[in-house]
This record gives structure tokens, sequence and C-alpha cells, in this order.
């Protein structure tokens, strides 16, 4: 399952412990429910806690495995089309409780915060007394994640201790740790740890030292760790990392198709911080090191094996290396064959996709290739025929905004952000378009103080008085709005305006529980945008 690049630049429009805290105390709800889907007995909470959950689990002596996603999030629907309707998927579920979370379900917010659970998706597995196992990795494709599944729920220990277990070396000795110990680290979800495994500022060390201390017979743990380490020391810009070992290693990966498809989502994902975190640029061992990575990138794209978003995000990395090096924005000198390979990579993933959450999943990121290969007509083209028949067509809204955004058309880009954010489903989803919309309208249009007004109005307005609302995703969309209407008021011209959204957001603030610390949160909104400015 890929990362999806273009998230990063959605999120641009739009504005994870060992153990579990300890349960506050609150009345008594609803029961759980079961959802079916897909003949798995998935568990839908109600409310902010997963006590009844956790109790059924202890009874019954069955792990918990949680799924926290959105129905909007593209790669949730790509777990879903390709992972979750698995019959071996199905089949495994009946060991676990499963468990789904939705992002815009009450109590959601509060229960991410509890959980640290930030992007979609992440799935956990814990023990029925509520002991975190590991967190699985969504990148992966599906048999590599059934099967760290099935390592998982076969986990005599949590991946704390595993990772524990494995730095315990001294003197360059390997501790004792089996194989299935080393592979549960290299294909850990690093991305949606949330320093539950370790805490950011140790991570890169840490990860640099299980790549060190991996024993050499385990070959594919020993290559995914040494990937990810230089994946993390690159984006923590952190020392230590031998670049020149390291760069030798990834061209011995690059040349054997076996030892590269291990890890093909970290090479998919993760191309353009390869290289620039091993290589000088512009240099002889840049364009090495980024010719043997088209050439793996090729077979994925080709690789029936893999996912269609999988095939679709390996040009996309191709793509990636060939504007790396080129000014923000320069798309009409890429290669023409490049920009072939793109379009019949669009056209082969819209011809062939015919699940709706694959659809979901795949449409946006084959926009998005389109767009950064400059063809943003055809990328508009596409996702208007899509509009109708998509599962979240909001999403796909905020891909047409960006496209507009592209162009220089500053006022298509703001309507359809506002028609993102008029057809958006759920409170945590709506608050995140809202509070995206309302950025970018002080982005696009800061002149048009009336329509600015309205819009954080309108956010502000469709809060719930409740304290989860002030929680996770729904805390930092609400000050991220906050911020950018500070900077908005910088030199003061639009302070009545303000005054009268933070008398309005004081409202709501006013009528939460006086103990809950969503108040504190609610009344910081604001003020925190301040400081930030």
């Amino acid at each position: 399952m890929t990362r999806f690049v273009l998230i990063v630049a959605i999120a641009a429009l739009m504005v994870a412990c060992s153990k579990l805290p300890e349960t506050v105390a609150t009345p008594p709800g609803p029961q759980i429910a079961p959802m079916s889907s897909a003949s798995i007995a998935w568990v839908k909470p109600e409310g902010a806690s997963l006590e009844a959950v956790f109790v059924r689990a202890k009874s019954e002596n069955k792990p918990v495995f949680l799924y926290w996603g959105a129905v909007w999030c593209p790669p949730c629907n790509q777990i879903k089309a390709t992972v979750f309707n698995r019959p071996d998927f199905i089949e495994r579920s009946k060991g676990f409780i499963p468990v789904y979370l939705d992002g815009d379900t009450p109590g959601a917010q509060k229960l991410g915060t509890q959980f640290k659970v930030r992007g979609y998706p992440t799935t956990i597995l814990f023990s029925p007394d509520g002991t975190e196992l590991t967190r699985l990795p969504g990148e992966v494709d599906a048999v590599q994640f059934m099967q760290m599944l099935k390592l998982g729920m076969g986990a005599t220990q949590p991946i704390k201790a595993t990772l524990a277990a494995a730095l315990a070396a001294t003197g360059g000795t390997a501790p004792s740790l089996p194989v299935d110990g080393w592979n549960m680290l290299a294909y850990y979800a690093w991305d949606t740890d949330e320093s539950q495994l370790a805490a950011k500022s140790d991570r890169p060390q840490a990860v640099q030292q299980l790549a060190k201390q991996c024993p050499p017979e385990f070959q594919d743990a020993a290559t995914r760790l040494l990937l990810r380490s230089v994946v993390i020391s690159g984006q923590e810009k952190s020392k230590g990392l031998d670049s020149a070992q390291a760069l030798v290693t990834l061209h011995k990966v690059l040349s054997d198709p076996a030892l590269a498809r291990v890890s093909a989502d970290i090479l998919v994902n993760y191309a353009t911080e390869l290289v620039t975190t091993l290589t000088a640029a512009p240099g002889p061992d840049r364009t090495a090191v980024v010719t043997a990575l088209n050439t793996a990138l090729d077979r994925f794209s080709a690789d029936p094996a893999l996912a269609k978003a999988d095939q679709l995000g390996a040009v996309q990395a191709k793509v990636s290396l060939a504007l790396m090096d080129k000014p923000q924005g320069s798309k009409a000198d890429l290669p023409a064959d490049l920009v072939a390979q793109a379009q019949a990579a669009v056209a082969k993933a819209d011809q062939t996709t015919t699940d709706k959450y694959e659809r979901q999943a795949v449409l946006p990121s084959a926009a998005h290739l389109l767009s950064e290969v400059g063809l943003l007509d055809a990328s508009d083209a596409l996702l208007q025929s899509e509009l109708p028949k998509a599962v979240s067509a909001y999403y796909h809204m905020l891909v047409l905004a960006s496209n507009a955004k592209r162009r220089g058309d500053k006022v298509a880009s703001l309507d359809w952000s506002e028609k993102a954010y008029a057809g958006s489903l759920g409170p945590a989803t709506r608050l995140q378009w809202g509070s995206g919309y309302v950025s970018k309208l002080i982005e696009l249009a800061p002149q048009d103080s009336a329509r600015i007004e309205k819009a954080a109005t309108q956010v502000i307005g469709e809060l719930d008085a409740a304290p989860e609302t002030f929680y996770e995703r729904n805390r930092r969309s609400l000050e991220k709005m906050g911020q950018q209407l500070h900077k908005w008021n910088a030199d003061g011209k639009n302070s009545v305006v303000l005054k009268k959204l933070t008398a309005q957001l004081n409202g709501i603030c006013a009528k939460l529980p006086e103990a809950d610390s969503a108040r504190g949160a609610c009344h910081g909104v604001f003020a925190k945008g301040a400081k930030k400015v």
C-alpha cells in the first residue's frame, strides 16, 4: 500500500504507549455494536471508551485489532480493498476482536489521543489485557501485511520489549533474537509510531543501531532496517549514519530484483529521501543511484503482484526523482518518455480499477500524477468524471482546487475548496475541510474579509460543545486555523473580525465541563495561534 504522495499536497489545502492509559471514569454509555463488513464482525465503538472491548477480549482471551481510519482517506480505502477483503484476513479475524474506529464517529478523536494515533490509517494489535503488541505497516503489500499480522498475533512480548532485546548487544555481538523478532522490527509501522516505540529524538539512532546489529543472515530484515535508517536519518537530519556504506548497500539492493522487491514500499515511497540523504547534487553518485532506482521502479510499475496504487506510485516516484533537482514548478522539460509513461499508467489504473474503494484510493493519486507532469487539463477531466461515483467526492475536489492553484486561477481554487467543504461529511472531516478552506481564503484572498469571516463563523458554529470535539486532529485543525487568522490580522486591520470569532469560540468553550482538559484546549485555540505568529 503506497504512501500516496498527493496527501502532502492536499494537506496544504486543508489544513500513537505500550500500555493503555488508565481509563477515565465516565457514565455508562451504549454498548458496543457489531458492524458487518466483508464478513468481518467489526466492532464500532459508541462513545469515547474501549473498556467494553477489552472486557470482552479478556473473557474470550483474544487480541484486539484496532483500525483507525476515515471514509475519505485514500490509503484507508486501499487497505479496505486489498487487505480487509482477503479471505485469509477474514478467516484470521475470527482469532481477534476487530475494532473499526472511524475518525468521524462520536468519541473517536478522544480515543485517538488515548491510543496515540494520528495518521489514517493506523492499525494496532493489543493483547487481551490492553498491552500494545505492535503497529502494523500500512505501506507494505497485502501479503507482507498478512505475514506481519500473523507474527504479531503469535508474539510472546510487546514490540517494545523486542526492541530492547535487539538493542541490548554489547561488544558488537548481535543479541539473541530470532528472525521473527527482527522481521517485526524491520516491518514495524515507524511512520505511525507516534513515539510509542521510540521518542522522535531517539528514533534515528535506534534504527541505525538496529540496522548495524541485525544478523546479516536475516537479509530481508537487515536490508529494510538499513533503508529505513537512511530515510529516518534524512528526515530528522541526524548524525551517525555511515552514508558511504549505506550507498553501497543501496546499490546492492537495487541490483538484486528479489531483494529490492522485499523493500518495494520503502523504495517507492521514499525514493527522493534515499537519494538526497546519500548523495550530493549534482554528481556521479546521484546519477548512478537514480539510474538504478529508476530500473527498479520500472519493475515495480509492471509487477502484477503489487496493488494498482503501488504500481502507480512507482511511476510517481520516477517523476519525483526527475523533478528532485529542478526549481519548484519545473514541469515542461520532463523527458517525453516519462510523461508518456505517466499517461499510460494513469490510463491503465483508470481502466482496470473497478472496486469503488480502490478507485477512491487510486484515482486521486492518478490525477495528482498527471498534474505533476504538467497535464492539468487531463487531471481535471479524470477527476470530474469520477465525482459522481466517488466514495468521497469532496476529497477529489481538493485535488481540483490544487490544480486550479497551479494554474494561478485563485477564483476556481477557492470555489473548489468551498465545494469540498460544503460536500464533506462527518464532524472531524468537516472541521478539517472547513479550517482548510479558511486557510486557503487567507492565502489566496486575504482582502475578502467578509468571506473569511463567514467561513470561520460557520466552522466554529458547527462545533459540538462536547469534550471530544477538542481532541487530536480536531484540536490541531482549529489551532492551525487560529494561527492563520492571527497572521491575517498581523497588522491589526482585521481585529474586529478576530474578536467576534474569539467570542463565538469562547461561548462554545464555556459549555464544556470545567474539570475537563478539553476546556483548556478550546480556550487555547486562538491563544496558541497568537503565540505562533
